[in-house]
């Protein structure tokens, strides 16, 4: 019941102070560039990386991009610049197990 309480009150803070949203409910920013170019703020840290596949892990689930050459330009605790081409970003609420 405090969770809600806690989302509630984020989720007024948000739409009645003007703050970003990504803040105040520790949700992850992506910037995308093109099929080029992908940068991802406030993530909770690597999970995997192959030229062809990165996996984040965010605050709730994990973040999948998929495609090819991928270069990592940057990486730093909370955000990660990656380049290649970029064919899929999929959110996942899910464990690899599927439950949650």
């Amino acid at each position: 019941m405090a969770k809600k309480w806690g989302q509630r009150i984020r989720n007024w803070m948000a739409s009645n102070m003007d703050l970003p949203q990504d803040v105040i409910m520790d949700l992850p920013r992506i910037t995308m560039i093109g099929q080029i170019h992908i940068y991802i703020e406030n993530h909770r840290g690597l999970l995997a990386f192959t030229d062809k596949e990165l996996r984040l892990l965010l605050k709730q689930g994990q973040l999948l991009i998929k495609g090819n050459s991928f270069v990592i330009k940057t990486i730093l605790p909370e955000e990660i610049l990656l380049e290649g081409k970029i064919d899929e970003v999929l959110y996942l609420t899910e464990n690899p197990g599927g439950t949650k």
